[in-house]
C-alpha cells in the first residue's frame, strides 16, 4: 500500500507545475505542444525569479547545517518552499494556476503574430515560448510584493473555516453542491485539497498544508494510529453521497417509473448508480435530477452537507485525492487500516441509502416530478446531459478559451490574415475538399481530396504566395515564417483540433 501513497504523492506534491502546463494546454485553442512548454517555462522562469529577487533582497532562508525537517519548518515560517529544486515563494497551486492562465493569454497573442521576415523564423508557435520569458518575469515581480499580503489573507481565512467546526463542514458541503451545476466547485475543492485554505498541521515533524497533503502524510507516518478527522472533513462524508445516497436516489426513480417503462429506466438509472458507486462519478445522476425538478437537487445538497456534518461528528477519517467511489475507499481507506475509521462510510451510508430513497421517492410522487421512465406517451426513457441541465436553466458557464472564433479582430494585419485564410479555402476547393492542414518553416501544406478544383494561379496572384508546388494530394504554398500563421488561421476557421 506504501506504493500506492507514493504515487499519491508524486501526483499532489508537484501539482503547481502540473497545473501550470495543465491549465495552458487545456485552454489552449490549438498548437497545444507550445502551450504545454510555455507553461513549463513559465513557471520556471516566475519561480526563478522569485528566487533571484529573494536572494538580492536578503529574504532567502539560509538552510545550510539545518536538519531536513528543521529547513522545511523554516522555510514554512518565512513563507518559502523548494519547487524543482529551486527555494522560492510557497504560492502552492495558485503559482500554477497563475502561470497557466497567464500562458494562455500570452498564447492566444502571440501565435498569431507575424514577425519582421529578418526574424520570421520566430513567428507563430515560435513566438510564445519568448513572449512568455518575458511576461512571467514581469508577474513573478508583481507576485513578490503582492504575494505576503494575499498569503496573509489565505492564512486568516484558513484559521476562521478551522474554527467553523462542524457547522462549517455542513456549508462546505451544501455550498460545494450548490456549485456544481455552474462548473464552479472545483474553484472551492482544489484549494482546500491542496493549500493552506484546508489548513495546516504538524505531521512527522513538518508543516503540511492542504487536506489532501496531510492526509496522505498521514499515511505514510506509521506514528499516527487515528487520523485526525479535520483533515478529512471535507472529504469523508463524499464517499457516503456517493456510494449510497444516490444509489438510494436512482432507486426511488427506478420505483417511481411507470411500469411499462420502469426496466428500461431502471437500466439505465442503476448503470449510473453503479458507475457512482464504484468510481465516484457522480454527474449522469446528479444533472438528471436537476434537469428534472431543482428542488431535487435543492434536497441533494442539503443531504450532502449533513452527511459530511455527520462523519465529522463520527470522527471519520478516510479521504481520498478524488473520486470518492468504492475503489478508492479500498486504496485509501480499507487497505490502510483501522487508523482512517474507514467502517463508518458503510456504517453512515446504509442509512443515507434509505434516507436518500425516502426522500427522493416522497419528493417525486408529491410534486409529480417527471423523472426518468415518468414522463408520457411515448418520450423517450433517458438520462439527462449536463449540457442539457444547464441549458434549461440558463446555467451559462464563462470560460476561458471558449470565445467566439467570430469575433471580429481588432488588428489590421489580423483581419488580413483571415481574409487572406478564407480565400485560401476556397482556393482550394472550399472546407469539403481539405483533408488537412500543416505548415513547415516555410510552406503551408494543404491536403485535398480532389487537386482538380485547386486554383494554383489565384493561390500565387491573389493570395501572395511566393510559390507553388504539388506533392501528391499535398498542395504546398511557400509563404515563409508567414505559413504557420495561415496555418492556425485555415485550421481555426474549419474547426480542425490539433
Amino acid at each position: 500500500m506504501k506504493f500506492f501513497i507514493t504515487l499519491g504523492s508524486t501526483a499532489f506534491s508537484n501539482l503547481p507545475v502540473i497545473f501550470a502546463v495543465g491549465v495552458a494546454v487545456g485552454l489552449a485553442r490549438r498548437e497545444k505542444g507550445s502551450a504545454a512548454l510555455s507553461g513549463l517555462l513559465g513557471f520556471l522562469v516566475l519561480h526563478y525569479v522569485l528566487h533571484f529577487l529573494l536572494a538580492e533582497t536578503g529574504h532567502l532562508v539560509n538552510t545550510a547545517g539545518m536538519q531536513s525537517g528543521d529547513a522545511k519548518l523554516a522555510l514554512s515560517n518565512a513563507m518559502q518552499t523548494n519547487v524543482l529544486g529551486i527555494q522560492t515563494m510557497d504560492l502552492s497551486v495558485f503559482g500554477g494556476i497563475i502561470v497557466g492562465i497567464t500562458v494562455y493569454f500570452v498564447h492566444k497573442w502571440a501565435v498569431k503574430q507575424e514577425l519582421p521576415t529578418i526574424i520570421g523564423f520566430f513567428s507563430g508557435p515560435r513566438f510564445v515560448p519568448i513572449v512568455t520569458m518575458v511576461v512571467m518575469s514581469v508577474v513573478a515581480v508583481l507576485l513578490f510584493f503582492i504575494w505576503p499580503t494575499v498569503q496573509m489573507g489565505i492564512s486568516a481565512l484558513s484559521l476562521m473555516i478551522l474554527k467553523s467546526g462542524p457547522i462549517g463542514t455542513f456549508l462546505y458541503g451544501l455550498i460545494e453542491r450548490s456549485l456544481l451545476p455552474f462548473g464552479l466547485h472545483h474553484g472551492l475543492n482544489w484549494p482546500v485539497r491542496t493549500t493552506e485554505l484546508g489548513g495546516s498541521w504538524i505531521i512527522n515533524g513538518e508543516h503540511v498544508s492542504g487536506t489532501v497533503n496531510a492526509y496522505l502524510a498521514s499515511l505514510a507516518d506509521p506514528s499516527i494510529t487515528s487520523i485526525d478527522p479535520s483533515i478529512t472533513r471535507f472529504n469523508g462524508g463524499k464517499f457516503v453521497y456517493f456510494m449510497f445516497g444516490l444509489s438510494g436516489a436512482a432507486f426511488a426513480m427506478y420505483k417511481t417509473a411507470a411500469p411499462a417503462k420502469r426496466k428500461i429506466a431502471g437500466s439505465l438509472l442503476f448503470a449510473a448508480a453503479a458507475t457512482s458507486f464504484l468510481t465516484g462519478i457522480t454527474e449522469p445522476i446528479e444533472f438528471t435530477f436537476l434537469f428534472v425538478a431543482p428542488l431535487l437537487y435543492a434536497a441533494h445538497a442539503v443531504l450532502a452537507g449533513s452527511a459530511l456534518f455527520v462523519m465529522h461528528m463520527l470522527g471519520a477519517g478516510v479521504a481520498t485525492p478524488t473520486g470518492h467511489g468504492f475503489i478508492n475507499l479500498v486504496i485509501y481507506g480499507v487497505l490502510q487500516g483501522p487508523k482512517t475509521h474507514w467502517w463508518l462510510v458503510f456504517l453512515v451510508g446504509i442509512p443515507y441509502f434509505f434516507l436518500y430513497y425516502f426522500i427522493f421517492k416522497f419528493m417525486i410522487l408529491k410534486f409529480d416530478f417527471k423523472t426518468p421512465g415518468r414522463g408520457g406517451g411515448d418520450e423517450e426513457v433517458r438520462l439527462a446531459s449536463k449540457q442539457e441541465a444547464r441549458g434549461k436553466y440558463g446555467l451559462k458557464i464563462q470560460q476561458i478559451g471558449k470565445e467566439d472564433g467570430s469575433t471580429t479582430k481588432a488588428l489590421s494585419k489580423q483581419e488580413k490574415t483571415h481574409k487572406q485564410a478564407l480565400g485560401l479555402i476556397e482556393a482550394h476547393g472550399g472546407a469539403d475538399n481539405i483533408l488537412d492542414v500543416n505548415a513547415c518553416i516555410t510552406r503551408l501544406r494543404i491536403d485535398v481530396k480532389d487537386k482538380s478544383v485547386v486554383d494554383k494561379k489565384i493561390i500565387q496572384s491573389d493570395y501572395e504566395a511566393m510559390g507553388f508546388a504539388e506533392n501528391g494530394m499535398q498542395m504546398q504554398s511557400i509563404y515563409g515564417a508567414y505559413a504557420n500563421v495561415l496555418k492556425n488561421e485555415i485550421r481555426d476557421i474549419l474547426g480542425m483540433e490539433e
